[in-house]
C-alpha cells in the first residue's frame, strides 16, 4: 500500500491528485515530508469567492499547507495556486478545499490540533506537533465558531448563573446549562453587570427564554433583577453553594477579628492560631490533626465557636423534606443569630430573610434538576484555567472555556486522528 492510497483514503479531493511525495533532511531529526498536489487534467478550478467553476488566469508559485505529522515527522501539502478569472468576481485565487483561506495549515491539521487543545493546554500542543500558539488559537477559534454557529438548544429547561474572577479586579458572567444529562457551558459575557446577563437573554431569544424552568443563581442583585425581567417563568433558585460560601466568610471574619483583639491570655489564643481551616472544613472532612484541633477549640468559650456552632446547625435546614418545616427552621434559626451579638452573622440572617422565597424555591427544584452542577462546572473551569497558565485577552479565555467547556458540535470528518 503507497501513501497516496492511505492519502485518497483520509483526504480525497475532488478535481486534485497526490502527485509525488518527498522526505526533505532524511536522518535528520528535522526530516520533514512534503506532498505535492496539482490540480487534475481537464478540471477547472473553483472561484475562491462563490465557488462557481471559473477559467483560468495564471498559476501563483507553490505554497505549502501543514498537514497532520506522521511518524512523528511534521508533513506539509505542496500546491501552486491557481488564479481564475471568474465572470461574477472576477480575478481571484482558486477555492483550495483543503485550506483555510490564506492560512498555512490544513483543515485536516487544524482539526487535530483543536481535539488535542481539549487536552493539553495550548503551549503544550504546539510543542507536541512542531507548530506555532498562534497555530493552535486559530485552530480552536475555528472549531468554536463552527460549533457556536451550530449550537443545538433542544431540550433546554435549567440554567445556572455565576461569575469568576480571571484577573485582578475583571469578571466574567457565565451561564452553564444544568439538565439532567446535559451539562455544558452556554454563554459567558465580560463583567458582572445587568448587561452582561442581558446579553445571554437576548442571544437565546424570547421563544427560549420562555421554554426556561429553572434558574440557579446566587444573590447577585444585577443577575436577579434580569432573571426577573426575562424568564418571568422561569423557578429562580440561590445556589446552596453561596449561601455556605457567605457562612463561612462571616465565620472567618469573626475569626480573624477575635484573633486580633485579645491582648492578653496567651492560652486562649494558641488555641485559635492556626485554626481556620478547622472551622470552615465540614467535619467529616477533617483530618485527625484537625479533629483534634477543632476539639480544643470546642472547649473555650469564644465568639467565634458560638459563630461555628450556628454555621454547623444550619446544616439542617437543607436536610428538611418538607418546606413548611424548612422555613419554620430557618426563622428560628435567623432569630437566634439576630440574638448572637455576632454582626457577620447576624448580617447573614437579615440576608436570608430578604431572600427567603428564593431560598425556598431549592426544596421545589433539588428533585428536578442538578442543583451542585453549576459548582461542579465552576470547578471544571478553574481547573482549565490553571492549565492554561493565564489569558491575556478575554477574547482567548472565552475561546477555550467556549472549547473545553461547551460540548460543541463538530463536522463530520473522513478520518479522525485522535
Amino acid at each position: 500500500m503507497t501513501l497516496k492510497t492511505l492519502l485518497n483514503h483520509v483526504e480525497p479531493w475532488k478535481g486534485f491528485v497526490y502527485e509525488s511525495s518527498r522526505l526533505d533532511n532524511p536522518g535528520h531529526t528535522h526530516a520533514t515530508l512534503t506532498i505535492s498536489l496539482r490540480a487534475r487534467r481537464g478540471s477547472r478550478g473553483r472561484c475562491g469567492q462563490c465557488e462557481q467553476p471559473a477559467p483560468g488566469y495564471d498559476q501563483q508559485p507553490p505554497r505549502d499547507f501543514q498537514f497532520v505529522p506522521l511518524w512523528g515527522m511534521p508533513v506539509s501539502f505542496r500546491y501552486a495556486p491557481r488564479r481564475l478569472c471568474c465572470p461574477l468576481c472576477g480575478i481571484h485565487v482558486e477555492h483550495l478545499p483543503w485550506a483555510l483561506g490564506k492560512r498555512p495549515l490544513t483543515k485536516s491539521f487544524a482539526w487535530f490540533l483543536a481535539h488535542w487543545a481539549k487536552r493539553l493546554s495550548w503551549q503544550e500542543t504546539a510543542r507536541a506537533f512542531q507548530t506555532s500558539w498562534e497555530a493552535v488559537f486559530r485552530s480552536v477559534e475555528m472549531a468554536v465558531d463552527w460549533g457556536r454557529a451550530r449550537i443545538d438548544l433542544t431540550g433546554l429547561t435549567a440554567a445556572g448563573v455565576d461569575e469568576i474572577s480571571w484577573q485582578k479586579g475583571k469578571f466574567l458572567t457565565l451561564v452553564y446549562q444544568i439538565n439532567e444529562g446535559a451539562k455544558r457551558l452556554l454563554y459567558i459575557a465580560e463583567e458582572r453587570k445587568e448587561k452582561s446577563l442581558r446579553e445571554f437573554f437576548v442571544w437565546l431569544g424570547k421563544e427560549r427564554c420562555g421554554l426556561l424552568q429553572f434558574i440557579c443563581s446566587d444573590m447577585w442583585k444585577p443577575y436577579l433583577n434580569v432573571i426577573e425581567r426575562y424568564a418571568p417563568n422561569a423557578l429562580n433558585i440561590l445556589d446552596r453553594y453561596h449561601i455556605a460560601a457567605k457562612m463561612n466568610e462571616a465565620l472567618d471574619k469573626i475569626r480573624a477579628t477575635e484573633t486580633r483583639s485579645i491582648a492578653s491570655g496567651k492560652g486562649v489564643k494558641t488555641v485559635l492560631t492556626h485554626s481556620r481551616w478547622c472551622l470552615l472544613k465540614r467535619p467529616e472532612h477533617l483530618t485527625e490533626k484537625q479533629s483534634l484541633k477543632l476539639k480544643d477549640l470546642l472547649a473555650c468559650n469564644l465568639k467565634t465557636i458560638r459563630a461555628y456552632l450556628l454555621k454547623e446547625e444550619f446544616q439542617f435546614f437543607w436536610e428538611y423534606r418538607s418546606p413548611a418545616w424548612a422555613e419554620k427552621f430557618m426563622h428560628q434559626w435567623c432569630t437566634k443569630a439576630m440574638r448572637s451579638r455576632l454582626e457577620p452573622m447576624k448580617r447573614i440572617a437579615r440576608m436570608l430573610r430578604a431572600h427567603k422565597p428564593l431560598i425556598m424555591n431549592w426544596f421545589e427544584a433539588r428533585e428536578q434538576i442538578s442543583l451542585g452542577a453549576v459548582e461542579g462546572l465552576n470547578n471544571r473551569l478553574k481547573a482549565s484555567i490553571r492549565n492554561s497558565y493565564g489569558f491575556r485577552t478575554s477574547r482567548a479565555i472565552k475561546i477555550m472555556l467556549y472549547h473545553k467547556l461547551g460540548a460543541l458540535p463538530e463536522p463530520e470528518l473522513t478520518h479522525r486522528f485522535c
